[in-house]
């Protein structure tokens, strides 16, 4: 382009604000600022709407463009819940090059989680399971048996383990975010943001074994002397969905949290035209833990839609 060229779009360019924030204005709806648009692929950014989620803290990364390009209070803190698994999983994978070794199921933790009413895959306590299995049990169930169980083999004690994240997270500049546990119990001093949590999953994603279990339906664990014909894992993100709701994308991995405090939340990797695309929506209000409107997946689907519409 000619500088004379680039000139005259410089002289055009408040026109062109005036002319969006009029489009905007007629709608109703909030269209992303200049910096989230997908200049890569000149597509126009839809209008994804503000404050009409009952997730109050969303984060929508484009991978292909490494770009955010919605966010709704990204940058607040917010409890994790189970999405702490993500990490608790990518720092195992890190460190364990033999995922076919068995790592018998940790008999101390085990019972401290059951005491806790944690989310737990299934397993047994001294359950003589492989690393692999404990994985998919983190990822796929949100057993927190198998979190634990993992920070233990890999570390020596969940709290070597919790020290290991934390390096991690500061390793990538994740400043809103601290552990105190690998399974995502509850605790006023393990925090994190929306959109840290989207830089960690893009992170684990590039590792291929993560991936693939991330974006598992089921997995069917090792035999044992507990159970012979091993236990059937299912995603509890992927259970939820069915073709009819994704049109024009498709959901292809995630993982749930849920606690009173950390309300409804989703992690999830979605295809849209080949492209894809990570989803987070934390903090959905939570009236009764024992019968969750699941308001996290409509907003989920809702945001997937409008990714559709990009052009």
């Amino acid at each position: 382009m000619e500088k004379g060229e680039r000139s005259k779009l410089k002289n055009r360019k408040p026109k062109l604000v005036r002319i969006s924030v009029f489009t905007i204005v007629l709608l109703g709806v909030l269209i992303g600022t200049a910096s989230k648009l997908n200049l890569d692929s000149q597509k126009v950014l839809p209008f994804f709407g503000q404050n009409t989620y009952a997730s109050p803290y969303i984060y929508v990364y484009d991978r292909e463009s490494d770009q955010a390009i919605y966010e709704e209070s990204a940058g607040a803190k917010v409890y994790p819940a189970s999405l702490t698994k993500i990490m608790t999983a990518i720092v195992t994978l890190e460190h364990v090059d033999d995922l076919s070794v068995i790592a018998p199921v940790d008999r101390r933790t085990f019972g401290e989680l059951l005491a806790s009413n944690s989310s737990m895959a299934g397993f047994r306590e001294d359950e003589e399971v492989t690393y692999q299995d404990l994985l998919y049990g983190t990822l796929l169930t949100s057993g927190g048996e198998a979190a634990n169980t993992l920070a233990v083999h890999v570390a020596g004690s969940v709290e070597n383990f919790v020290l290991m994240m934390n390096d991690k997270a500061a390793e990538f500049s994740l400043n809103g975010t601290h552990f105190t546990s690998p399974e995502g119990l509850h605790d006023d001093n393990q925090y994190t943001t929306a959109s840290d949590v989207g830089k960690l999953l893009d992170y684990a994603l590039a590792n291929e074994d993560f991936k693939k279990m991330f974006t598992q339906e089921t997995y069917l664990t090792t035999s044992t002397t507990d159970h012979p014909e091993g236990i059937l894992l299912e995603s509890t993100v992927l259970k939820y969905l069915n073709e009819d709701q994704q049109i024009g994308f498709k959901i292809i991995g995630g993982k749930s949290g849920t606690t009173s405090a950390a309300g409804q939340c989703w992690a999830t990797l979605g295809l849209v035209n080949n492209r894809e695309y990570i989803v987070i929506v934390m903090g959905a209000p939570l009236k009764d833990i024992s019968h969750p409107d699941q308001a996290q997946i409509r907003d989920t689907l809702n945001l997937y839609g409008k990714l559709s519409q990009l052009k």
